[in-house]
């Protein structure tokens, strides 16, 4: 087998561990909390489904790659739950870390390939990386409702936390999707599901 085949192929082996990195969210109707690569499909396919409530013109395959890589870090550095104030206190620094680490197994022109459709997403200033957060912020306010928002309830999450949070990530993508998850947050106060104060 040649060297950049051999590259790759110990890449997607590695890429089988995000399949182990759980998540705070709950699927459909609580049953067990997801995965990372879980998360990933579903953005994929909601992605898919939804970019035409995206603010701006996407490249959807672009924004596909980049649902898809965004949390490939987690390998190494773990989920940091979205309201957890200590663990994302060290999160960019330990993701960085990560990324530095997993990328560097692709072959060199993949290296930059990936790690420029990683760093784009943190950054989110294109259409895309704005619309791809949209969708990783909406999904997991989505399987709240769906769960009873079981999560949130667990963690004890205030609803001002996530607004703020779909403000700074579904807004700058979606307004359509932003009023959304604005109207299933008050839903969840008002079921006692996320506090006010």
């Amino acid at each position: 087998m040649d060297e950049r085949l051999s590259k790759q192929l110990e890449f997607a082996l590695e890429m089988d561990k995000e399949k182990s990195i759980g998540r705070q969210t709950y699927i459909l109707k609580g049953a067990r909390k997801e995965n990372d690569a879980e998360h990933a499909w579903h953005l994929s396919l909601m992605t898919l489904l939804l970019s035409e409530y995206s603010d701006e013109t996407i490249d959807i395959a672009r924004t596909l790659a980049l649902v898809t890589l965004h949390d490939v870090i987690e390998i190494d550095a773990g989920d940091t739950y979205a309201y957890d104030s200590k663990g994302n206190a060290t999160k960019r620094e330990r993701e960085v870390k990560a990324a530095d680490r997993i990328f560097s197994i692709l072959p060199e022109d993949q290296r930059e390939y990936f790690r420029g459709l990683w760093d784009e997403f943190e950054e989110a200033k294109t259409p895309e990386s704005k619309f791809a957060h949209s969708m990783d912020s909406i999904q997991p306010i989505m399987l709240n409702d769906a769960s009873g928002g079981l999560a949130w309830r667990e963690h004890g999450v205030f609803a001002p936390a996530v607004e703020r949070r779909a403000q700074n990530t579904i807004r700058p993508g979606s307004e359509k999707l932003y009023r959304l998850a604005m109207e299933i947050i008050e839903k969840n106060v008002e079921k006692g599901n996320l506090k006010r104060d």
